[in-house]
């Protein structure tokens, strides 16, 4: 598994947490908002409304949330309109990143994320210079198993709905799938009695770029610091750095 997914695997494990719960959920409904907006508001006919919604479940995000979110999106009650934009760039020794954002001021935002990669060491990039180094993947993930479930007879289940490749680590296993068939799985995952502690559709770097010491921590800082604005929605990036950094650093 490469360093940048354990970093996200550890930045779920603190949002969970009260200090970090209002901004992700902050995060999540800016995403249902935009995407209940940008199609139909029924996620039976919306994968992106669909993808959102299972990620808000995974996160705990509450019912009425996501209700008024959706009445925003709608129309039904006020709200802001938001639009999504990607930038593109490169943090120290050369790793990859790409930043998602949601916002109600692009030129803020664009801004924002500029000061942020210069002041870490980092520089934008043109569109499309780093965009073809990832690929878009469904991923869950998964604590948990029951004592009385074989692991093997679970795994070979989830193959039939839609799993592709399985990593695993000593406290969790990873799943990964197609864009389109995450919310079946995930289904299929609670149907079995287990709750994933992430569910979501991600970029998945196609090959990682190996960083330590003060390099890693340099990255790192300008990660997180993205991570911490509030347009930016998703951070992507195809470092691979030492586990000892990494859950010194994760937290911010």
């Amino acid at each position: 598994m490469s360093g940048h997914s354990k970093w996200q695997n550890v930045k779920y494990r603190k949002e969970r947490q009260d200090k970090k719960r209002s901004n992700i959920f902050a995060k999540l409904i800016k995403e249902i908002t935009l995407q209940a907006r940008s199609g139909d508001p029924n996620p039976e006919n919306n994968a992106g409304l669909a993808q959102a919604l299972e990620r808000a479940r995974a996160a705990n995000l509450p019912k009425e949330n996501i209700e008024r979110a959706i009445k925003r999106a709608t129309g039904e009650i006020e709200g802001v309109s938001y639009e999504e934009a990607t930038y593109e760039g490169y943090a120290s020794d050369g790793v990859a990143v790409m930043v998602r954002a949601i916002t109600d001021n692009r030129n803020r935002a664009a801004a924002a994320i500029r000061h942020i990669f210069s002041k870490h060491g980092g520089s934008l990039a043109a569109a499309g210079s780093v965009a073809w180094l990832f690929e878009r993947r469904g991923v869950i993930t998964i604590e948990e198993i029951p004592s009385d479930m074989p692991k093997d007879d679970l795994l070979m289940s989830l193959i039939e709905v839609g799993a592709q490749e399985f990593d695993e680590q000593e406290d969790l296993i990873e799943i990964y799938c197609a864009p389109s068939d995450l919310p079946t799985l995930s289904d299929a995952v609670r149907g079995r009695g287990i709750t994933p502690t992430r569910a979501e559709v991600t970029m998945i770097p196609k090959n990682t770029v190996k960083v330590e010491g003060h390099a890693a921590e340099k990255v790192l800082r300008l990660i997180n610091a993205l991570d911490d604005n509030e347009d930016v929605q998703e951070v992507y990036a195809n470092f691979d750095i030492p586990d000892a950094i990494l859950a010194e650093m994760s937290g911010g």
